[in-house]
C-alpha cells in the first residue's frame, strides 16, 4: 500500500473531509470527559526530542528539525482503576491493533510495512483521516510496555510520539510527543487558528478513553494535558529546517560576490554605504580582560551569532566547522516573507591595538556576502575593552552596497526596504547584545549559562 496520496485517495479523502470534520465537531462539543489542561513556557534541553536509536531506518524521516514553528512538547496522562491488566498485558493488545483504541471517525491505521500481529521496530503504519491528508508513521522503538514513531515525509507534523503504559499505584497509559508542524499549513492550521490543535486533542482524549475500556477498569480522574512549548526561536541547532541545510551545503561551491581586496575603495563617494555602530556593555577592571567578564561574555556572544534579533532573521550554519571557515545561510524575515542569502566568514582577529595613544584588546570576525545575495560587502563585528579605564564596547562597521541581478520584483522591494531594515538589524543587533551580556553578568554562570541561549540566527542587515 503506497504512503504517497494517488489522485483517487485525494478525491476519496477530500469527500471525507466534511463528514469527517463535521463529526469531529459534533463528538467534541458534546464531549464529557473531565480533562486538566496546562501550557507553559519550555526550553531545551529539557524539552528537546528523544535521540533515535541506533540502527533505525532513516530514509523518509521527518524529524522535529525539519518542521516548522514552535516546537510542541505534549503529555496526555489517563489514570484507571480496578483494572486486572498488566502494563504488558495492555500494551500488548494495543501493539496487536492500533485500530482496537483509535477513534476511527478521525484516524484508521493501516500498516503498510511489516508482518501482522504485534508491533516490531521498522514497521510503518499510514494514519488516513477525513482530510486530504494522510500521517505515515514508522516504529523506531518497541518494548513491552512501549513504543515510539517517527513521523516520515509527508506528514502534518514533524516529530516524534511515545505511547507507554507503566503501574503508579494504578494502571496508567501515556502518550508523550515531541513534535512540530510539519508544513506553513500545518502550523496556521493548528497554531494560529487551533483548529488542527483542538481535533488532535479530541483524537488523543479519545483514545485515552477507549484504552480505559480496553483495560476493563474506569477513569481515576481527569484526563491531564500538559503541553510546553518551545519557541521557534530558541533552541539548539538541533531545529533547523532540512531544507536549509541542504541549501547551506551549496554555499560552498560559490565564490563572494564583490571583490574583498579593493575595500579600501568601498567608500560613499563610489556608491557604497559605509556605517559604524558603538554600544556601551557592562565594564571591567582595567587591565586584560577577565575570564568570565562583560569582553568574555560578549566574545562568546558574538562567536555564536547570538547578537543578533531571530525575529528579522536566522542564521543557519553547522557548529563543527571553525568560525574561521565558516559559511552561513541567512534567512531574512520581512512582513511574512522569507528570504535566503549566503555569506561567508572572511577572518577572525585577536590583538590589542593602540588607538588614540590608547591600549584597547579588540576581538572580532567578519563576513562577506555570496553570488545570490541582494548586497554586496562585508560586516565586521567587534567586542573592544580599553585596557586603561576597562570600558567594554560591542561595535559594528558595514560597509555594502545593492547587488545586481536577482528577482526584479524582489529586487525593487529590496531597493524601497533594503537599507531601513539593514539599518533596523544593526540597532536590534547592539541593543541585543548589551541585554543578554547584562543577563549572563547578572546570572553568574559564564559559559554555561549560554547554553540555553542557541537560536544561531541572524538578521538580514548588511548580511
Amino acid at each position: 500500500m503506497p504512503r504517497r496520496l494517488t489522485p483517487l485517495r485525494r478525491v476519496t479523502t477530500a469527500t471525507r473531509w466534511p463528514l469527517g470534520l463535521a463529526l469531529t465537531g459534533w463528538h467534541y462539543l458534546w464531549r464529557t470527559t473531565p480533562m486538566r489542561r496546562s501550557e507553559e513556557p519550555g526550553a531545551f534541553p529539557a524539552d528537546a526530542p528523544p535521540e533515535l536509536p541506533d540502527g533505525v531506518d532513516r530514509e523518509e524521516q521527518q524529524r522535529a528539525e525539519d518542521g516548522v514553528g514552535a516546537l510542541f512538547h505534549r503529555r496526555y496522562r489517563v489514570r484507571i482503576t480496578r483494572s486486572r491488566e498488566t502494563p504488558e498485558q495492555l500494551m500488548a493488545r494495543v501493539q496487536a491493533d492500533l485500530n482496537a483504541v483509535a477513534p476511527t471517525e478521525l484516524a484508521v491505521f493501516h500498516k503498510v510495512r511489516g508482518a501482522e500481529g504485534r508491533m516490531q521496530v521498522g514497521d510503518e503504519y499510514l494514519v488516513r483521516m477525513p482530510g486530504p491528508w494522510d500521517g505515515p508513521v514508522r516504529a523506531i522503538e518497541v518494548t513491552p510496555t512501549s513504543f515510539r514513531f517517527l513521523t516520515l515525509e509527508g506528514h502534518l507534523e514533524a516529530g516524534q510520539i511515545e505511547f507507554r503504559a507503566y503501574r503508579d499505584g494504578e494502571l496508567v497509559f501515556e502518550l508523550e510527543s515531541w513534535a512540530r508542524n510539519g508544513s506553513r499549513l500545518s502550523e496556521l492550521l493548528y497554531d494560529r487558528l487551533r483548529m488542527s490543535k483542538e481535533i488532535q486533542l479530541h483524537m488523543w482524549t479519545s483514545l485515552l478513553e477507549r484504552i480505559v475500556q480496553l483495560a476493563g477498569g474506569r477513569r481515576a480522574s481527569a484526563v491531564e494535558i500538559h503541553t510546553r512549548r518551545v519557541e521557534d526561536d530558541g533552541g539548539p541547532a538541533l531545529l533547523r529546517d532540512a531544507r536549509a541545510r541542504r541549501a547551506l551545503d551549496r554555499l560552498h561551491e560559490r565564490t563572494t560576490n564583490f571583490d574583498a581586496d579593493r575595500r579600501g575603495q568601498h567608500t560613499p563617494a563610489n556608491g557604497w554605504h559605509v556605517d559604524r555602530y558603538c554600544e556601551p556593555l557592562p565594564s571591567e577592571q582595567p587591565g586584560e580582560p577577565l575570564p568570565d567578564g562583560s569582553w568574555e561574555v560578549a566574545r562568546r556572544l558574538m562567536r555564536d551569532y547570538e547578537f543578533a534579533d531571530p525575529k528579522i532573521v536566522r542564521a543557519v550554519y553547522s557548529r563543527d566547522q571553525p568560525l574561521e571557515r565558516r559559511d552561513m545561510l541567512l534567512e531574512a524575515r520581512f512582513h511574512g516573507l522569507r528570504f535566503h542569502f549566503g555569506v561567508r566568514v572572511g577572518g577572525v582577529h585577536d590583538e590589542t591595538r593602540m588607538v588614540d595613544g590608547r591600549a584597547v584588546r579588540v576581538w572580532g570576525w567578519n563576513y562577506r556576502t555570496l553570488q545570490g545575495h541582494l548586497e554586496m560587502g562585508q560586516m565586521d563585528y567587534e567586542v573592544w575593552k580599553w585596557l586603561d579605564s576597562g570600558a567594554v564596547e560591542f561595535r559594528i562597521h558595514v560597509v555594502s552596497r545593492a547587488a545586481a541581478g536577482g528577482n526584479p520584483l524582489v529586487r525593487l522591494g529590496f531597493l524601497i526596504f533594503g537599507r531601513t531594515e539593514q539599518q533596523r538589524f544593526a540597532r536590534h543587533a547592539c541593543a541585543r547584545m548589551a541585554q543578554l551580556t547584562a543577563s549572563e553578568l547578572e546570572r553568574g554562570r559564564g559559559a554555561g549559562s549560554l547554553a540555553r541561549v542557541r537560536d544561531h540566527v541572524t538578521v538580514r542587515a548588511g548580511g
